[in-house]
């Protein structure tokens, strides 16, 4: 009797043990992994915003309304709301059943906390909105009153950010709750290594009927393009990320692997430090910019996934205006007058800063730098592991980098408020750029209903950059996730995250 005793204990250790193991499943589960450039470092919905995080955190923390994949809002978490006629009240009803994945039930006092405590926090993605209260009016019922009409409100709320979370961190402390934290999402947490790979199980509370299909996604991190690339072939990963354009073709034609291409709400942008001494001469700017071949470097770069970007508002963001902005473009003459109006006639030597072992971005920089040289600025390569790029772009460490701004919800303040003003978190996507007219009309554009007028601020507002350059765009790219020929319902949104609630493999 010991020795059966003895022997099935090691059977069901063994047991545990494969399920702790990223892949390693009962015989009936199904394993999704996933690709990723970059490791999860924060769960904290109101912390953070850098793409590594959100894509992970949307996972987990869902919010009372969402965008689909044509950028329209309808309800999520809410089964339905009500706007009054003067914009001030919002007023949404939860849907019937709602729970969080340890099981307890979802209420109103819930969204309440989790939208004061964003209110508190602010973070990186804060909510504008001047909001005079939020009530629980009962327990599915939710009152939120500004004190002004704010326009981009409604498609605010759709961002990550605004997730709901169990009221009190479900008496856990911060730190403890963001460690193993507890949503409505599809997904729980399972194993999480903050400088490695993150995986999470399906989430048995889940409110819609059926989802997820799979019972395991793993996000493995894999920092270098080819290695991801050459991990899809062989079906030791069902998707990577973020596909490089050059490889698209080869992929896209591979006998077991495809790709799926979406237009984005993303703008490849090259930044300015403004606190730079050099870069503080908006000669040396526009210097730059009238030095640099946006076209060509669209072209080479994007192999027709892409288009050249004269604004920084994305193209298929409404009021968009990059086909009548007024842009720099390619002009050495022009470019060697500017300079010569500059503090820095003669040229100078700096740096621009990428993240290591991506191939698009080094060769992004490589033109750049050969732009700068036919100027006389002699520009050297800085490229860091990918936590160090974003701790020293965030401490205003970098002379010039190049990276990628995202609209995170349908709306072009989404953009504006985060590349504009200066007294957000980001100060201006860390350019520390000023310019009181731009930020007047950032502003303007957050109370003026949508319409022609709301149109003719935004347009202004784009000559403004386009003049100033304290960031050039470069290109609107498209979205590639390439996935194994056996993976289905994948689903790609414009802002580049993926839902894999109906991901089955055949």
């Amino acid at each position: 009797m010991k020795k059966k005793i003895i022997i099935f204990t090691l059977i069901a250790a063994l047991a545990a043990s494969l399920l702790a193991i990223p892949g390693a499943l009962a015989e009936d589960g199904v394993t999704f992994v996933y690709a990723r450039a970059d490791s999860v470092t924060s769960f904290d919905l109101h912390q953070e915003i850098t793409a590594n995080n959100a894509f992970a955190i949307d996972k987990v923390f869902e919010p009372l309304v969402l965008f689909d994949t044509e950028g329209v809002i309808t309800d999520y978490l809410a089964a339905s709301h009500t706007i009054s006629e003067d914009g001030l009240v919002y007023t949404f009803t939860l849907r019937d059943g709602l729970r969080f994945n340890d099981g307890s039930d979802v209420t109103a006092e819930d969204v309440k906390f989790s939208l004061e405590r964003h209110m508190a926090v602010q973070g990186p993605l804060p909510i504008q909105a001047d909001i005079a209260s939020i009530e629980a009016a009962d327990e599915k019922t939710v009152v939120i009153t500004l004190n002004a009409a704010y326009t981009p409100f409604f498609s605010e709320l759709a961002n990550f950010s605004n997730g709901i979370l169990p009221r009190d961190f479900g008496g856990k402390t911060e730190e403890e709750f963001f460690k193993n934290p507890v949503g409505t999402g599809p997904f729980v947490v399972s194993q999480w290594d903050p400088a490695g790979d993150l995986t999470f199980v399906k989430n048995e509370y889940y409110w819609q009927e059926g989802k997820p299909a799979i019972d395991t996604l793993v996000y493995k991190v894999i920092g270098d393009d080819n290695q991801a690339i050459n991990q899809l072939r062989v079906g030791d990963v069902d998707a990577v990320e973020s596909l490089t354009y050059a490889n698209a073709a080869e992929i896209d034609n591979g006998s077991e692997t495809d790709i799926i291409t979406r237009g984005s709400w993303n703008v490849e942008e090259l930044f300015f430090n403004t606190l730079d001494e050099h870069f503080a001469d908006v000669h040396v700017r526009r210097a730059l910019a009238l030095a640099l071949n946006r076209e060509a470097l669209a072209q080479a770069l994007t192999f027709g996934y892409g288009e050249v970007a004269n604004s920084v508002l994305p193209a298929t963001l409404r009021y968009s205006a990059t086909d009548t902005v007024d842009a720099l473009s390619l002009d050495l003459d022009a470019a060697k007058a500017e300079l010569a109006q500059s503090a820095f006639p003669e040229g100078f030597s700096t740096t621009i800063s990428i993240p290591s072992g991506n191939n698009v971005r080094m060769q992004e920089a490589l033109i750049v730098i050969a732009a700068g040289a036919s100027i006389g600025i002699d520009i050297q390569l800085d490229a860091k592991e990918a936590a160090a790029f974003r701790q020293d772009f965030r401490n205003l460490n970098y002379a010039i980098m190049i990276n990628t701004a995202i609209a995170d919800f349908p709306d072009a303040d989404s953009i504006f408020a985060f590349q504009v003003d200066p007294e957000g978190f980001s100060q201006c996507f860390w350019t520390s750029y000023v310019n009181d007219e731009a930020v007047a009309l950032m502003k303007a554009g957050q109370v003026t209903l949508d319409g022609d007028e709301r149109a003719d601020i935004y347009a202004r507002l784009q000559q403004i950059l386009a003049d100033d350059v304290p960031y050039i765009p470069l290109y609107y790219p498209s979205i590639l996730v390439g996935v194994r020929s056996d993976v289905e319902g994948l689903v790609i949104l414009p802002n580049g995250t993926a839902d894999f609630t109906g991901v089955v493999k055949k």
